[in-house]
């Protein structure tokens, strides 16, 4: 298993990331930060071999907290999960060695693949004993060489980032909501906010339970698994 730790700022970005990577063979959720500070004791503790690190924190960001690494040779990989979409942000973070930069909001499809890339990143290493520059190539080849993801493997009529929406919408409660309680947080129809949430249902993300109100309508609520 490979030991990873979730340095981001935002809970309920950090549990949807948590909950990302539980569905991810071979990856094992030891830790989660919210500070840079939690985050640097984490590491330094648990010592994972890959960190999934955000770049805006209340006291600095993820890249200083990279630098500091590097300089103090830590061996843990990084990927980089941002909404920074500046140039400069993206040569500072792969001039200190990122393994791979995506950007927010984070969908499912692309964090699997960066993981399974790692995965086989990590296999090749293990298994050579010398270096060809076949080898070589193929380890620093650019992630964007690979086959793009694209947003279409989501089911047709639910997009990537409404999903993500609704997945903040229902972390936020402990006592679960019904469509159109999630419809109005998010700015949709109930109609849309159903669709996404019994696809949510059918993903083992969530769950859905009939009550009846007081004139015994029945009435799907859904909650946090």
């Amino acid at each position: 298993m490979i030991k990873l730790v979730i340095a981001e700022d935002d809970p309920q970005i950090a549990e949807i990331q948590r909950r990302f990577v539980e569905r991810i063979d071979g990856f094992e959720v030891v830790g989660i930060a919210h500070t840079l500070d939690d985050a640097r004791d984490l590491i330094e503790v648990l010592q994972p071999q890959l960190i999934l690190l955000d770049n805006q924190f209340p006291s600095g960001t993820g890249l200083e907290l990279l630098r500091e690494l590097r300089a103090s040779e830590v061996g843990s990989d990084v990927i980089l999960i941002t909404a920074a979409k500046e140039v400069d942000t993206l040569k500072t973070a792969m001039r200190q060695g990122i393994f791979d930069y995506i950007l927010k909001p984070l969908v499912f499809e692309r964090l699997n693949a960066s993981l399974q890339r790692y995965v086989e990143h990590v296999g090749r290493l293990q298994q050579m004993s010398s270096l060809a520059q076949s080898d070589v190539d193929g380890l620093l080849a650019s992630p964007t060489n690979a086959e793009p993801v694209k947003p279409s493997r989501l089911p047709k009529g639910i997009d990537g980032i409404t999903l993500d929406k609704v997945r903040e919408v229902m972390l936020a409660t402990e006592s679960g909501l019904n469509a159109e309680e999630v419809g109005q947080q998010i700015g949709a129809s109930r109609t849309t906010a159903r669709r996404y949430l019994e696809y949510l249902v059918a993903e083992d993300e969530f769950s859905a339970q009939v009550s009846y109100g007081t004139i015994g309508r029945p009435e799907r609520r859904y909650f946090r698994a």
